[in-house]
């Protein structure tokens, strides 16, 4: 009966381990069929989270919690916040992925308590999105949703690169200033490794 009941515990802890990497392997794709796999393929790393939530009435805020990937390989949690003031009404869910172009925004990220500032928004994106994307510093990027409106991007800025995908509609323009991101690294991980600036 004791084996029996280890066997179980330890497929359970499988089965959990196999859907949370099926969780955010699923988030990373869907961004991809969005039109951020330029991004996924070269950047240094990638903060994922599949579900915020966020509502308000007046005062409002969000909140997700999500892996932070260095490389591929997941090196620790983050937990996101933000706080809003201002006429709000409603709720909404959507997906955000962080994309770090090198391992100092990486480690800007992952130190205690990053914050993106008031003005910084994201690029919204939809699984029916197509899109032509650039990695390079500054160069414009065209994002044509299903519904042909333009969205613009401009690459990296300050080493990260942001995009979110709102399920059941389109976000026009995704704020996210304000976002305040805790980190807890994973056991035997480094952040932002090697020499790289």
């Amino acid at each position: 009966m004791t084996t029996l009941r280890v066997s179980l515990l330890l497929l359970c802890v499988f089965a959990a381990k196999v859907s949370w990497a099926d969780e955010y392997q699923e988030t990373v794709e869907a961004f991809r069929a969005a039109g951020a796999g330029e991004f996924i393929d070269s950047a240094y790393g990638y903060a994922v989270f599949p579900d915020i939530g966020k509502g308000g009435f007046f005062v409002g805020g969000a909140y997700g919690t999500g892996r932070v990937f260095e490389r591929g390989v997941a090196i620790g949690r983050s937990k996101m916040r933000q706080a809003t003031l201002g006429l709000q009404i409603g709720g909404q869910a959507f997906s955000q992925i962080v994309f770090f172009e090198d391992a100092r925004a990486l480690r800007e990220f992952t130190s205690d308590q990053f914050e993106f500032g008031a003005q910084v928004t994201a690029v919204a994106l939809t699984a029916a999105s197509t899109a032509e994307t650039s990695t390079g510093g500054g160069a414009s990027t065209s994002v044509t949703s299903a519904s042909d409106t333009q969205v613009k991007h401009y690459g990296y800025r300050k080493g990260m690169a942001i995009f979110t995908i709102t399920r059941g509609g389109l976000m026009f323009e995704a704020t996210v200033g304000g976002q305040r991101f805790d980190f807890d690294p994973l056991p035997n991980q480094s952040t932002g490794g090697g020499s790289l600036n």
